[in-house]
């Protein structure tokens, strides 16, 4: 009897302790994205980070998908700050006044792929940028971009900056806005999950994106014409961040394991999951028979040149904050050679 006791404690015992590992578990992170769950964003970044932190976790720390985006794409930020969702991103285009620095990232004259972009915006960003604090009210935890950005449209190709003047370009804001402007097109500042809508009715003869995304949003349907640039002519950045109360909810040892799988190796993993999603977009592309250029040598010189004092402005922004832009700006350019060497 005596022994059959001993036994039933030391189950309650290990039961307890089981249901005390499993309660810890059960903290759980509610993550939200703007873009369907099909785009790379959703399905290749934030589920690939969701599974890194329940390994690195050992369990412990639980991600899970909300259903619906709780606020439109351009109030991302404040909807994490505010808690309406814990973990989301934002591209810096669509919050242009709020943050100028990651912008840095967009310029036209960044490498020739997403994965080496999003590695050397994050490395300059955290070694310069991050002390402007412009993610405050956040736990900013890793920044990347897209592919290469490049033009495409409806009724005509373009092949000079002539074919651009007056015509209506769908774009997210930031330097995607500014070079439309600069290359004398009149840009239309929407979320890019609208932008089936304003090419389909002709609100917009064309857009400024990625390859992948003329492939998410169904564009291919619609788009006819796409020139392509060399590395693109332009980028957007992204800011991946979590609502700071559950960050300071978490144990040291889950924020350092989340820590390990966020920063580089999160903006690694978003720029090889951009750069698939590119080449997989553009074969489509051609298969349901868009008209596809590159541009020519001096297509590329204008637009480079006229898109020059974007460079500039942004060095002016950075100063203002207390950092020298002009060398920032050189140091991530050589920082994207590092990447590209395998550095």
């Amino acid at each position: 009897m005596k022994s059959t006791l001993q036994n039933l404690a030391k189950f309650c015992a290990a039961f307890a302790l089981l249901g005390s590992t499993l309660l810890q578990a059960q903290t759980v992170v509610n993550m939200s994205s703007w873009v369907p769950p099909t785009h790379l964003l959703t399905k290749d970044v934030m589920m690939g980070w969701a599974s890194a932190v329940e390994k690195a976790t050992n369990g412990r720390v639980k991600v899970q998908m909300l259903p619906k985006h709780p606020v439109a794409p351009p109030g991302t930020f404040d909807g994490v700050r505010d808690g309406l969702m814990d973990v989301s991103f934002v591209t810096a285009s669509y919050t242009p006044a709020r943050h100028p620095l990651p912008l840095l990232a967009e310029l036209p004259g960044s490498g020739p792929t997403a994965e080496i972009n999003s590695v050397a915006y994050n490395r300059i960003h955290w070694k310069y940028l991050q002390q402007a604090n412009e993610y405050k009210g956040v736990k900013l935890l890793a920044v990347f971009t897209h592919g290469p950005g490049q033009m495409f449209s409806v009724k005509k190709p373009v092949n000079s900056v002539a074919d651009l003047a007056g015509m209506k370009i769908r774009s997210g804001g930031g330097i995607s806005e500014a070079s439309a402007k600069a290359l004398g097109a009149s840009p239309l500042v929407k979320p890019s999950v609208e932008s089936y809508e304003i090419l389909s009715s002709g609100i917009a003869d064309g857009t400024f994106f990625p390859s992948e995304s003329i492939k998410s949003f169904n564009l291919d349907k619609v788009v006819k014409h796409a020139t392509y640039f060399p590395g693109g002519f332009y980028s957007s950045s992204f800011g991946f961040f979590m609502n700071e109360d559950k960050w300071n909810s978490l144990s040291k040892q889950d924020q350092d394991a989340i820590t390990s799988v966020s920063g580089e190796s999160l903006a690694r993993l978003a720029g090889k999951a951009w750069d698939a999603a590119d080449k997989v977009a553009y074969d489509a592309l051609k298969a349901a028979g868009v008209a596809m250029v590159d541009a020519n040598p001096a297509f590329v010189a204008d637009v480079r040149k006229r898109t020059e004092p974007l460079s500039n402005d942004w060095i002016k922004a950075a100063n203002a904050k207390g950092i020298d832009g002009t060398k920032v700006l050189a140091e991530f350019h050589e920082e994207i050679k590092r990447v590209a060497a395998g550095r």
